[in-house]
């Protein structure tokens, strides 16, 4: 998704979010769109994308997430926020014991670098607007 492609509006809902994200992973290779994808998003302060960045990409149900590749963008693009998106192929939308831990720590590491995690969500396969196939931490009070 090239920079000109992003709303320029600002972003208000995690349905947004599982919106567009969906439509990026449409674009890859079927065999890619099975696998467990992790994608930072930097807002600038009136919370209008300035980046996604694909952090890693894993295997069918897991995918490797450190800090410091989550945050090295976010850095060197000095955004103030960040969102966490991941994909469950499997369509189970709810967070494992692995996606609260991890989104903890790195809540945690953005407190350090002073970068606010605003949101984690996950989105299911095969996602439609309307029908609410995604799981946001923030909705649920758990940020």
């Amino acid at each position: 998704m090239e920079i000109k492609d992003y709303p320029t509006d600002a972003i208000t809902t995690p349905e947004n979010i599982a919106s567009i994200i969906q439509a990026i992973l449409k674009r890859e290779a079927t065999i890619d769109q099975d696998k467990e994808h992790f994608w930072t998003i930097g807002l600038d302060t009136a919370n209008r994308i300035k980046y996604i960045e694909l952090v890693t990409l894993g295997i069918l149900n897991s995918t490797l997430i450190h800090p410091r590749e989550v945050f090295r963008l976010a850095v060197m693009q000095g955004v103030a926020t960040i969102i966490l998106v991941h994909n469950h192929p499997s369509g189970n939308l709810k967070p494992s014991e692995g996606d609260q831990t991890i989104t903890q720590n790195l809540i945690e590491a953005g407190k350090i670098l002073a970068i606010k995690v605003m949101d984690h969500i996950l989105i299911g396969k095969d996602w439609k607007p309307g029908y609410n196939n995604y799981y946001s931490w923030k909705e649920e009070e758990m940020i």
